[in-house]
C-alpha cells in the first residue's frame, strides 16, 4: 500500500522562488482544458517544475503506466478528467491491452473537449471496443487505473484527475493497493460499470468488501449505491463517534448539504475534541472560532492582495479548485484510527447517483499520514485567508524576540493560555 500526494502549490512562495521568477505560470499550464493535449509548455524550467508540483502522485502514475507498458500488462481505467499528454500518451502505447471509461457528462461530452479528443485518441490505438464513454446517473466521477501484469498487480485509487489541473495545480492524494484480490475487486468493478450501469447499485462492486491486505484493515466500495448498501448516513454516524480529533479536507463542503456537513458542525461544537477542518471554497454555517478554540474550515487561497513583507503575490492561475481532497480522518492518536479516502465527495450525489471510489482503512500508520497532510495543507492555507480577511492585516512578517527585560511576555504565551493551541501542543507533543 501507497499514499502519494500531489501538491497543491502553485499558490506559494516556494513556487514563486522556483519557478514564477523565470517565467510566467501560462508557460507551463494551458489556460483551458480543452486545450490540454496540445498544451506545450514552454517553460525555462518546465521538466524539473513539473515534477514538483505534481510530486509523489505523478510519478507513481507515470512509473506504473510504464511498467505496465514493459510488462505488456492488461489495464482497465476509469477517467473522470482525461486530458494531460503524459498520461494519454501512454495509455496510447498500451494499445489493445487498454480498456478505458471516459465520463461524458455536461462539458466533458462537448465535441471539443480534452476527454472527446482523448477517447478518439484511445479508439484509434485500442480500438473502438475498448473505449466507453458513460455518465452514469449523474458523473462518471471515478478516479481509477488497475494494472493486472504478471509481475505487477496494483490499483490507483483516490481523487486525482488525469488532467493538467489535477496532477499540478490541485492538492490531490492517489491511493495505491497492490495485491491480487484488490485488483480482482477492482476489475469486477469496472466490468459491471461497462456491462451492468443501470443496476451497478445493486452490483458486489456497490458493497463495502475488504482489500485483503495483510495486517490491514481496509475496504473498498464503489458507487453509485442502492438504498440499501448506502454508506453516507453511515459515515456521518462514525464521523459523531469521534472521541478525540477529527482532520478533514474536503472539496466543494461549502456547497454539500446533509449529514457530514452538519455532523461536522456538531462535533466542531464538542468540549474536549479537536478538529481542524479545509474545504475550496468558505463554508457558511461553522463559526470562524469556537469558545473551544475549533477553527471553522479555512479554504484554498493565494497572497495576492495584501502581501506582507518579505512575501512575494503568488500566482492565482491554473483555473479551478486548489483544494481537491476528499479525506476524513478519526482519532488518528487512537487505536481506533481510521481514515475515509477516495474520489467519493460525501454528498447525496457521490453516495447515490455518480460513480465513485471510496475506501475506509482503519490503520493508525495510514490515518497519521493523512493527518500530516491535513495539517500541511491547513497550516499553509490558514494564514493567507486571515491575512487575506484581516480588518488589520499584517505588513510586514519578522521572527519575535525572545523576552528582554522583566514582565515582557513571551511570543510563546498564548501556547499556554489560548485553548485552541493548548490542545494543539498536547495533541501532538
Amino acid at each position: 500500500m501507497n499514499v502519494t500526494f500531489t501538491r497543491g502549490f502553485v499558490s506559494s512562495q516556494a513556487f514563486v522562488e522556483k519557478f514564477e521568477k523565470s517565467g510566467p505560470i501560462k508557460t507551463l499550464l494551458p489556460a483551458k482544458a480543452k486545450d490540454g493535449l496540445t498544451f506545450k509548455a514552454t517553460h525555462p524550467k518546465k521538466d524539473e517544475a513539473l515534477a514538483w508540483m505534481g510530486f509523489e502522485a505523478r510519478e507513481t502514475i507515470l512509473d506504473l503506466l510504464d511498467q505496465a507498458i514493459k510488462e505488456k500488462a492488461e489495464v482497465r481505467v476509469v477517467a473522470y478528467d482525461l486530458s494531460e499528454p503524459e498520461v494519454v500518451g501512454r495509455l496510447q502505447k498500451l494499445r489493445k491491452k487498454l480498456r478505458i471509461i471516459i465520463d461524458d457528462s455536461k462539458d466533458h461530452g462537448a465535441a471539443g473537449s480534452g476527454e472527446t479528443q482523448a477517447a478518439k485518441r484511445l479508439m484509434k490505438s485500442a480500438g473502438a471496443a475498448n473505449v466507453k464513454r458513460q455518465h452514469m446517473k449523474s458523473l462518471q466521477h471515478n478516479k481509477m487505473i488497475i494494472v493486472n501484469g504478471k509481475k505487477t498487480n496494483k490499483v490507483v485509487f483516490g481523487s486525482t484527475n488525469l488532467s493538467w489541473r489535477g496532477l499540478y495545480v490541485q492538492a490531490n492524494n492517489a491511493f495505491v493497493v497492490e495485491g491480487k484480490k484488490a485488483v480482482d475487486l477492482a476489475l469486477a468493478a469496472f466490468d459491471n460499470y461497462h456491462d451492468n450501469e443501470p443496476q451497478f447499485g445493486d452490483t458486489a462492486s456497490a458493497k463495502l468488501v475488504g482489500l485483503g491486505l495483510d495486517n490491514i484493515d481496509a475496504k473498498v466500495a464503489f458507487s453509485p449505491h442502492s438504498k440499501s448498501n448506502a454508506l453516507l448516513a453511515k459515515i456521518g454516524e462514525d464521523i459523531d463517534d469521534t472521541t478525540s480529533c477529527l482532520f478533514y479536507s474536503l472539496a466543494f463542503l461549502s456547497i454539500t448539504p446533509g449529514i457530514i456537513k452538519d455532523t461536522i458542525k456538531k462535533v466542531s461544537k464538542k468540549p474536549g475534541i479537536f478538529v481542524y477542518g479545509i474545504a475550496d471554497k468558505k463554508v457558511g454555517g461553522i463559526d470562524l472560532q469556537m469558545p473551544n478554540g475549533n477553527i471553522a474550515p479555512v479554504f484554498a487561497a493565494a497572497l495576492d492582495q495584501k502581501v506582507p513583507a518579505p512575501f512575494n503575490k503568488e500566482p492565482t492561475g491554473g483555473g479551478g479548485n486548489r483544494m481537491h481532497h476528499k479525506f476524513v480522518v478519526i482519532d488518528f492518536d487512537k487505536p481506533t484510527a481510521r481514515v475515509y479516502l477516495g474520489s467519493y465527495n460525501f454528498s447525496i450525489p457521490a453516495d447515490g447517483k455518480n460513480g465513485e471510489n471510496l475506501l475506509v482503512v482503519r490503520d493508525r500508520r495510514i490515518a497519521v499520514s493523512y493527518t500530516v497532510e491535513a495539517l500541511r495543507i491547513f497550516d499553509h492555507y490558514h494564514f493567507r485567508v486571515t491575512q487575506r480577511e484581516a480588518k488589520k492585516a499584517r505588513k510586514k512578517l519578522e521572527l519575535a524576540r525572545p523576552p528582554r527585560n522583566p514582565g515582557d511576555k513571551p511570543w510563546f504565551l498564548e501556547d499556554y493560555t489560548n485553548a485552541r493551541k493548548i490542545r494543539d501542543r498536547e495533541l501532538f507533543s
